[in-house]
């Protein structure tokens, strides 16, 4: 009780958070996870075949939470799970075993940089997007969750340009780029797709009626 009067979030006294119905092992090198990112999850299952052997990238992916309900959903696609962060890899590698997942594997880099030659059906990610001067960075949970999964730098859209730029490299023709982002920067995000080149671009509103998720084509 002391703990949390003190700010420290619920997720981290239990060491625990659910994600899609997955009770999944967080802690402080891991982003907790949110309902709002599960708009990403329900993107990729309704644009997506549920062909055996599809390739689908997960960038940054903390805690394991989209490429988890991914696999859980998906037993016959192939998952790559990637993050910066060792300490978070190890966190997403321990969900996947614990949840019996096997069809997930995990390698480490920044973003595209961890991909390999082979083309992927999708890329998704939940990059950090808050402007380093946003004043929420200074309240509530976000004050105990690791600053680099949340800020990219004083613009907030530098990660999501960076994907969407890298990944034209990684998706086969007719692929789908995913990116969860602020509710504030719905206009922005598809601005960054159109200019980098991708087709069919669409901003997505999550539950509470936020522009939340950006997705685009590879032509």
């Amino acid at each position: 009780m002391a703990r949390r009067a003190a700010g420290e979030p619920v997720a981290h006294l239990t060491g625990r958070r659910e994600f899609w119905s997955l009770e999944l092992e967080v802690t402080p090198a891991t982003l907790i996870p949110r309902p709002d990112t599960e708009l990403l999850v329900e993107t990729a299952l309704a644009r997506l075949p549920d062909t055996p052997g599809l390739r689908v990238a997960d960038l940054g992916t903390g805690s394991g939470a989209v490429a988890l309900a991914l696999a859980s959903e998906r037993p016959g696609w192939r998952l790559l799970a990637t993050d910066r962060s060792a300490a978070a890899l190890a966190v997403a590698r321990r969900n996947a075993e614990r949840l019996g997942l096997a069809n997930v594997a995990f390698r480490a880099g920044d973003w595209c940089a961890a991909l390999d030659g082979e083309p992927f059906a999708a890329i998704l990610s939940n990059p950090p997007y808050i402007p380093a001067a946003d004043p929420h960075l200074g309240r509530g949970d976000l004050v105990h969750e690791p600053r680099a999964a949340l800020t990219p730098g004083p613009g907030g859209l530098e990660a999501i340009e960076r994907i969407a730029r890298e990944s034209r490299a990684h998706l086969r023709p007719g692929g789908w780029l995913l990116i969860e982002h602020g509710y504030d920067q719905g206009e922005s995000a598809v601005a960054v797709l159109e200019a980098a080149g991708y087709a069919a671009v669409e901003d997505l509103e999550d539950a509470a009626g936020n522009p939340r998720v950006v997705c685009g084509r590879q032509p």
